[in-house]
């Protein structure tokens, strides 16, 4: 009997798992870390149990600490989400033996499939093609060097425990290799707590195709149809679809019965999935098997009007499948994003700070929102950066996609950066609609996708001040409602109705006249812009003012011209952090010479490491942090002499 389910983890997934368990008359436990006391998953469990610290390591990662939080909070089975400890064997064990119930496979399927490199092995005996590559057991540079020379470069390190994207990284070359295969090792460390790695030859131009898999306790195994999941980042996937575009009956028949295959080969039970390879031949590799519930799997249940949740609680109270292969549905089509705090304009880079405004796409029919915020909310540097997911549902993929553009239109966030306008030129690319896909679309569409940030045209600032000194009355006033000074229709007890701002946007600077041409209507500036008559959304959040501009939200503040001068002056020279984080290595030394591009600091956030590089030649002239500190954005770390 499960009564009481406990999630270890945290987040959009935590949200999503807790929200079945309730509609099913479960009792929810939440586990947290001691920054998240006040996460979102916090406030919708029944019962929340600190687990104290504030990294992974410290919190989410001691299956000693949640097995005593469900005990201590009468839970008889424990959903593991994704990340962390679901795909963990040893987690597994420990829920096993404390007498609870864990709602994933058994501990030997994880050993099996939970490592990359002996699921390739396992593949490999059972006949399934794999990519060239080193899936064994030796770690050492001279074993991944001979490994590379031979399948031959461009060559990707993997995780051999991980997924998500973490602890992956590609080497063009030979002369890459060893920086390449410490930090892939370092970040698969601090995600996973294993750093053994494999090795694959990098193939170009492929599709990233991916089965789900569902097996109970009585021997049944079927396939739930396929997820494309081809565009991709930083080898993170960014959009999922389902089913995959273009793909033949036959192909997804085959697909998933070499899927079914490998899951029964290892008395597989509960939601996995099988990822695959698809060449421009049709041909397909073996990739890994991930032993727990995908992040896209709510493409799936919107193709197939299930809920994969339900299925996990279900077989782990020992149910059938309820359904046979031949039944399971295949209606209509789904995409899936992802929206992460992060700034695509410098390489993705993870954004902290606080949500100062979010608001999500309103429900209807075939839109879903799957997140793990609210406004208000902290966004730190020690979680995943994914804010939330949006899933939109349609007869066919182009209403699908059409649905999807309109849900991140709605979308508003603001305090962080996000990915929002990426996703957006994503879904409205012609290449997308015409289902042009592979995992080096967003490569190849560079220029389209990640335009270079330009200047923000005259008229977009005059907006920014006439709704700047509209809004002011909102902050001003807002304790007395009825005062002729919280007015904004326009009167005025004396003088010109123009004032002069100094606004920053965007790392820009202007001085602004405001002049009144536009009308701020609660939320929404009227404005006539180059003939036409507009209505943008214009929103005021204490000290700032989100304006939206050609689809994005930008945030306006107000400056004092002299005090930036002069912090600017106090910064030349030094290189700082881009984003709050842990420093991993110092590779540098005062008076040592470096050439441009020379990695002098690493930097950890978001379980991602970004390497701080001289922008030119010249010589340390003065480090200002230590390996294992805290550095907040902004923080001066080296300084350079040219």
């Amino acid at each position: 009997m499960i009564d009481t389910l406990l999630v270890a983890n945290r987040g959009e997934i935590a949200c999503r798992v807790m929200r079945t368990a309730k509609a099913m008359g479960i009792r929810t436990v939440a586990v947290h870390s001691a920054i998240d006391a006040s996460a979102r998953h916090v406030r919708e469990a029944d019962v929340a149990v600190n687990l104290g610290g504030a990294k992974p390591g410290e919190s989410y990662l001691l299956i000693d600490k949640i097995i005593a939080a469900a005990k201590a909070s009468g839970a008889q089975a424990i959903h593991p989400g994704y990340g962390f400890l679901s795909e963990n064997a040893g987690f597994a064990r420990a829920i096993e033996q404390a007498g609870l119930i864990f709602l994933g496979p058994p501990a030997s399927a994880i050993d099996a499939m939970g490592s990359k490199s002996a699921a390739k092995s396992l593949m490999e005996a059972a006949g399934v093609p794999l990519v060239p590559g080193y899936h064994g057991d030796k770690q050492d540079i001279d074993t991944f060097r001979e490994a590379a020379a031979r399948i031959g470069y461009p060559v990707l390190l993997k995780a051999a425990a991980g997924g998500g994207g973490k602890g992956m990284k590609v080497a063009e070359r030979e002369s890459e290799l060893a920086e390449t295969l410490e930090s892939a090792q370092r970040e698969a460390q601090s995600a996973f707590g294993d750093s053994r790695m494999l090795v694959e030859k990098y193939v170009l131009k492929p599709r990233h195709v991916e089965i789900q898999v569902f097996a109970d306790q009585h021997g049944n195994c079927l396939y739930l149809n396929e997820r494309d999941c081809s565009i991709q980042r930083r080898h993170q996937k960014v959009v999922e679809e389902a089913p995959a575009p273009g793909l033949s009956p036959e192909l997804r028949r085959a697909m998933g019965e070499a899927a079914v295959k490998a899951a029964q080969a290892i008395g597989y039970v509960g939601a996995g999935t099988v990822e695959f390879l698809l060449d421009e031949r049709g041909d397909f590799f073996f990739m890994e098997m991930n032993t727990r519930l995908q992040v896209e799997h709510p493409v799936t249940e919107a193709i197939t009007g299930l809920d994969l949740v339900a299925w996990q609680i279900r077989v782990a109270r020992g149910e059938p499948l309820p359904i046979s292969q031949q039944q399971v549905p295949l209606n209509g089509h789904a995409i899936e994003v992802r929206l992460y705090a992060e700034d695509p304009d410098h390489d993705f880079l993870p954004a902290t700070g606080t949500l100062a405004l979010y608001r999500e796409a309103g429900n209807g029919e075939g839109r879903r929102v799957d997140s793990g915020v609210a406004e208000g909310d902290s966004v730190s540097p020690f979680y995943d950066p994914m804010l939330g997911k949006l899933i939109a549902w349609g007869e066919n993929r182009e209403q699908a996609r059409l649905r999807l553009l309109s849900m991140l239109d709605d979308t508003l966030v603001g305090g962080v950066r996000t990915n929002l306008a990426f996703l957006q030129r994503i879904l409205a690319h012609p290449a997308f609609a015409a289902c042009e896909l592979d995992t080096g679309f967003i490569p190849r569409h560079q220029q389209q996708l990640l335009p270079a940030p330009g200047g923000l045209p005259d008229n977009f600032w005059q907006l920014a001040a006439d709704a700047w000194v509209q809004s002011e009355s909102l902050v001003q006033r807002a304790d007395d409602s009825h005062s002729p000074w919280a007015v904004r229709s326009g009167w005025r007890a004396g003088g010109v109705a123009e004032i002069d701002l100094h606004l920053n946007c965007q790392g820009e600077s202007r001085k602004v006249r405001a002049s009144n041409q536009a009308r701020l209507q609660g939320e929404e500036l009227q404005a006539e812009i180059d003939g036409t008559r507009q209505r943008l959304r214009a929103i005021r959040r204490g000290d700032a003012l989100y304006l939206q501009w050609h689809g994005e939200l930008h945030a306006i503040s107000r400056f004092d011209p002299i005090a930036a001068a002069e912090a600017s002056h106090a910064q030349q020279g030094g290189l700082s952090a881009p984003m709050n984080g842990s420093i991993v290595r110092v590779l540098v030394e005062p008076g040592q010479a470096v050439e441009t591009g020379t990695a002098l600091v690493v930097l950890e956030a978001m379980k991602m490491e970004h390497s701080i590089r001289a922008p030119e030649a010249g010589t340390v002239k003065a480090l200002y942090c230590r390996e294992g500190e805290m550095v907040s954005e902004g923080a001066v770390l080296v300084e350079l002499e040219p």
